[in-house]
């Protein structure tokens, strides 16, 4: 049995209105080597080791065509395709905007956009036996948000770096809500706030110590 959560919805329309949602409730994560062992547990005779051969050199082609500009579907799957954004730093040009213009160097593939085959929704939904789960209400922080960047600005007073979760506990915000703020804060000059790192690793730190955040990483 997998059990669905009811998920309460942000207000963004201001009508007052208390809406929800309903999601799978999430077990964890399978990694690819775990997936690839359980596949084979279910199927005899599947090789393991050739199984993740195939997906490697599957993984590093889709790759390859994406670059060349192709999408790539795989039937029972999905259809898998790249997406652009600006580097860091740089910013995307009003469309009839006169002087300089972007290059390529200035553009790079940011993502990968995946769109499920219908097969594979039908066929999860058949597999799927659902039960009742958990209600969950969204995160609400007793601080406004003018207080929320005095605290993280405090906080990083007396420490090196900040990361999200240690700004979901500074906030008591939600995830998702912290992340998006502290992406906010930093995008403001004003606020002494900026950040290093990568998406997956993003630590946030006083503007002023970014270069000396950037010796230390090396």
């Amino acid at each position: 049995m997998t059990k669905y959560i009811k998920q309460e919805m942000n207000d963004l329309d201001g009508t007052g209105k208390k809406r929800s949602f309903y999601r799978l409730q999430t077990i964890r994560n399978l990694s690819g080597e775990e997936f690839i062992e359980m596949m084979a547990g279910r199927h005899a005779g599947v090789n393991p080791a050739m199984v993740k051969q195939v997906f490697y050199q599957a993984a590093e082609d889709m790759a390859f065509y994406m670059a060349m500009g192709y999408t790539v579907t795989i039937d029972g799957i999905g259809t898998f395709k790249p997406t652009l954004g600006m580097r860091r730093g740089k910013k995307m040009e009003q469309l009839d905007e006169e002087g300089a213009k972007r290059n390529a160097q200035s553009i790079r593939v940011n993502g990968v956009n995946f769109r499920a085959d219908k097969k594979l929704i039908r066929r999860t939904d058949y597999e799927c036996e659902l039960e009742r789960g958990e209600t969950k209400r969204i995160s609400r922080s007793p601080y406004s948000k003018e207080e929320r960047l005095k605290l993280a600005q405090a906080y990083l007073e007396t420490h090196p770096y900040m990361r999200v979760n240690d700004y979901v506990i500074l906030s008591k915000l939600g995830k998702a809500s912290a992340t998006k703020e502290l992406r906010e804060f930093s995008k403001n000059p004003e606020n002494g706030i900026t950040w290093t790192g990568s998406r997956s690793s993003k630590l946030y730190i006083k503007k002023e110590n970014l270069w000396g955040k950037l010796f230390l990483l090396i």
